[in-house]
């Protein structure tokens, strides 16, 4: 007689839906749970071949989950469970996985929500930037990186970035910059200084100006007058630490435009920032970032690119959907299954089983 394991309900949102509402249950036996002998590790791949890195950022994510309860916040639970359960929609064909529906929590020190984030923000600004490109063909763009001192504590991190925000839309308005300004990208990344475990909070912004920025110096912005701006509309008493760059079209392996726009995409707060060896470090840290961070906006658009943005019905890249991201955007095939993965919290990997 076939005895059955019983089985057990996993809660997941509909496509396009990561927070509550509207839910479908997937029925999974407990030994999927477990996983024992016969099951598979998840191994999900792009269509270039490289695996894509569920297992770390979920290692990272535990890890940020146990500082979290730590501290006693409210949402380490809420951390705890996200992306616990993947269902992916795999190709009959050439086996390639999609992910179809799953949980994120979207904290801000997620790793598994900043690393999705990162490829949606970075597959996003690929797709307004060549729209911009297709409508201005010769305009021209200029990186820029704005830097103020380090802050020490979440306190002075959560005032020094408002006050950025509030110093940068100043800066946008000043006669020269808007001049010749199309439009323009940012992005604010905080840093860990190791040393004296100081926060260093900057800006990276891609800007698209007119030709005609280039024609003379009524038009052209140096790096003293940058300074001097970003001083200005800081109402800093010293001159802070500002990075230009003219951003050439092509190079030998990749246009600087990509390279400006991975820039701007990469992770807000890198999670070797807050779990390194020592715990008491690790949990000042992530109290302080927790505090500064709160109700941040790190990513904006202006000008034409926020136009653009708007006129391809993109979602929001820090608060919006975690499921589709990346330039893989082809519809699953009708011949497509699904299969789906467990976090095993024993093994601390991912496991699938035969699902069909």
């Amino acid at each position: 007689m076939n005895i059955k394991t019983p089985s057990v309900r996993f809660k997941l949102p509909h496509k396009n839906q990561n927070t509550d509402g509207g839910s479908l249950y997937i029925m999974c036996y407990n030994y999927s749970i477990y996983s024992d002998q016969s099951s598979r590790v998840l191994v999900d791949k792009t269509k270039s071949g490289k695996e894509r890195p569920w297992r770390t950022k979920k290692l990272s994510n535990v890890n940020y989950y146990e500082l979290l309860h730590i501290l006693e916040f409210k949402k380490a639970e809420r951390v705890k469970e996200c992306g616990t359960v993947l269902e992916f929609k795999a190709d009959e064909d050439t086996g390639h996985l999609k992910l179809f529906k799953t949980w994120f929590c979207k904290s801000r020190l997620c790793s598994l929500c900043n690393w999705r984030r990162a490829m949606k923000h970075s597959s996003q600004t690929k797709k307004i930037v060549a729209e911009v490109v297709r409508r201005k063909p010769k305009a021209r763009w200029v990186f820029l990186t704005l830097t103020v001192k380090n802050v020490y504590d979440g306190e002075e991190l959560n005032k020094s970035l408002s006050d950025m925000a509030q110093g940068f839309r100043r800066m946008m308005q000043y006669k020269k910059v808007a001049k010749n300004l199309i439009g323009f990208m940012r992005a604010t990344e905080v840093t860990v200084n190791p040393i004296d475990n100081s926060y260093n909070q900057h800006m990276h912004v891609l800007l698209c100006v007119e030709s005609t920025y280039f024609y003379n110096t009524e038009n052209y912005i140096n790096q003293k007058q940058w300074i001097q701006f970003w001083k200005r509309a800081m109402k800093l008493d010293y001159d802070p630490n500002v990075k230009v760059q003219i951003v050439k079209p092509k190079n030998k392996h990749k246009s600087d435009i990509q390279s400006a726009v991975d820039e701007t995409a990469k992770y807000p707060i890198k999670d070797t920032d807050y779990m390194t060896d020592d715990e008491e470090k690790n949990l000042q840290r992530v109290a302080d970032l927790e505090e500064g961070l709160h109700r941040k906006r790190l990513i904006s658009y202006g000008g034409l690119l926020k136009e653009i943005h708007k006129e391809l019905n993109l979602d929001d890249a820090e608060d919006g959907d975690l499921i589709h991201t990346d330039d893989e955007e082809d519809e699953a095939s009708e011949n497509a299954y699904s299969i789906v993965a467990i976090w095993n919290w024993e093994r601390r990997n991912y496991f699938i089983k035969g699902d069909r």
